[in-house]
């Protein structure tokens, strides 16, 4: 047994020198690597193209806080009526004076002939030498993708990998691409959420790693100067917009008072515990603002439309066409504020070819009869049903959206009601708000139901109270004054 244990320390005793010089050479080896990689982050360090980014860089390695997520506020507080019993057909009282409606004829410019180039400056169109090519609603788009992209890499996935993927774009070169992302913006007069679009849809195209695409879109975000960040949700990147006003339905975060909203996220649920930081990038300071004040420029795909509508015992056609591709840009919106889709403007040829086919009917009527045929229109040229029902979520519509659809609650009914009778006829209009439905009311000298704002008296005009005339009010809501009130301003 004696001459076993001696064996054994003797074998442990060299196990343990082998060991030892295993350690030593390791820890060699250790450290020999990791001043290799000090000395490549140095250097990537010394690269940054920019001086912010400098700045950032040592502020992204300081300590991250723990935020937690607040539910997405809901639009409604109770579910809208699942059905609207329609009102008793009253005779219209037909006063004031005879309205007719302008309609511009479009302009026919005579197309200048094409003068065909020399032969040797004939060249390809420059999306063709584009590295990154893709369809944005029917508009075909060429960017360049930046230098170094297949360094800038989230690894390992923690807060480090966060700052690994920054500091390798930051030694790139993106000011190509952040150019053209700007020229395009202001070629296709994209607004905020249509810049949103385009730079996910660049990063998607750059990285197929959701967390890397994400990664880049707050890279670029950040360049172009909005307060933007991410975070960390376990072991996956969160991508977090400020905005000023609430974005309904989607979780979102207060970061030194400021909301920050998890997009990604829009109708489906909270993110749960998130970690981030709280300094802003360097002079990136820029609210997301989703307002829709002008429509983007898209290629046309124009499709044509009949809608059909009766005034007591006449049936009436409204014939327009519509551009496919702005539908489907509108489809992307989250629910922003009622101001938003309630002065969103229609397409011009739409409202043009719908103010044309009102004015062979209501020409030379009375005003009072005038604004009812508009509101029958709105009324019984769509079949009602809820969101829920049609979409599986709450989704406010803008005026251009209820057209295309066949079936609209009242949110959806009042945007296209308070457009058209805005510039219609010019008269004051704004939206009204229950806590279950919406209506609008008119700045008109009419009798009937009526809410104050301001002093001032606006009679009811609801668009969802199908054969209801202006001035009458839903039972329901004739004693109740309205939540809050939403202004429609003119185009």
């Amino acid at each position: 047994m004696q001459q076993i244990n001696l064996g054994e320390q003797k074998l442990l005793k060299l196990c343990g020198h082998f060991s030892l010089a295993l350690i030593l050479s390791a820890s060699s080896l250790t450290a020999e690597s990791f001043a290799d990689f000090k000395k490549t982050q140095q250097a990537s360090f010394s690269k940054h193209k920019d001086e912010k980014d400098n700045e950032f860089n040592k502020y992204l390695a300081q300590q991250w806080k723990e935020y937690n997520a607040y539910k997405g506020t809901p639009l409604f507080e109770e579910p809208k009526p699942k059905q609207i019993t329609p009102a008793k057909k009253e005779k219209l009282v037909v006063v004031g004076p005879p309205v007719y409606i302008k309609v511009q004829e479009p302009k026919v410019e005579p197309k200048p002939k094409p003068i065909a180039p020399p032969p040797e400056e004939i060249v390809k169109p420059k999306i063709m030498e584009k590295e990154i090519t893709f369809d944005f609603f029917g508009t075909k788009l060429g960017f360049s993708k930046p230098s170094k992209t297949e360094k800038a890499r989230f690894a390992p996935q923690n807060k480090e990998g966060i700052t690994n993927f920054f500091n390798a774009m930051a030694s790139s070169d993106t000011k190509t691409l952040l150019g053209e992302i700007s020229d395009v913006k202001q070629k296709l007069n994209l607004n905020d959420w249509g810049l949103y679009l385009l730079v996910q849809k660049i990063s998607e195209n750059i990285y197929p790693s959701q967390d890397e695409a994400r990664l880049m879109h707050w890279f670029l975000f950040n360049k172009l100067g909005y307060a933007v960040r991410v975070g960390l949700t376990g072991k996956n990147i969160a991508l977090l917009h400020h905005s000023k006003k609430t974005i309904y339905s989607t979780p979102n975060y207060k970061i030194e008072n400021q909301k920050f909203y998890v997009l990604s996220h829009y109708n489906k649920g909270s993110v749960g515990k998130l970690y981030t930081y709280e300094q802003n990038y360097p002079g990136a300071t820029r609210a997301l603002d989703l307002k829709l004040a002008t429509l983007p420029t898209f290629e046309a795909d124009m499709k044509n439309k009949t809608l059909e509508f009766k005034n007591y015992a006449q049936t009436h056609t409204i014939a327009y066409e519509y551009n496919k591709n702005l539908i489907d840009f509108m489809s992307t919106y989250p629910q922003a504020d009622y101001e938003t889709f309630f002065n969103a403007p229609m397409d011009e040829q739409s409202y043009q070819a719908i103010a044309k086919e009102l004015k062979k009917i209501v020409d030379g009527k009375k005003a009072s009869e005038a604004m009812n045929i508009v509101l029958r229109f709105v009324q019984n040229a769509f079949e009602y049903q809820r969101d829920d029902e049609q979409f599986g979520r709450e989704k406010v519509m803008f005026a251009q959206e209820t057209l295309y659809y066949d079936k609209s609650d009242c949110e959806d009914r009042s945007t296209l009601f308070a457009s058209l009778i805005k510039e219609l006829f010019g008269v004051g209009v704004v939206g009204i708000k229950y806590k279950d439905h919406i209506a609008t009311a008119l700045q008109i000298p009419l009798e009937g139901d009526k809410v104050t704002i301001n002093q001032k008296e606006f009679v009811i005009a609801d668009p969802t109270y199908i054969n209801a005339n202006i001035g009458q009010s839903m039972p329901q809501y004739k004693s109740i004054r309205p939540e809050s009130f939403v202004v429609v301003v003119g185009r």
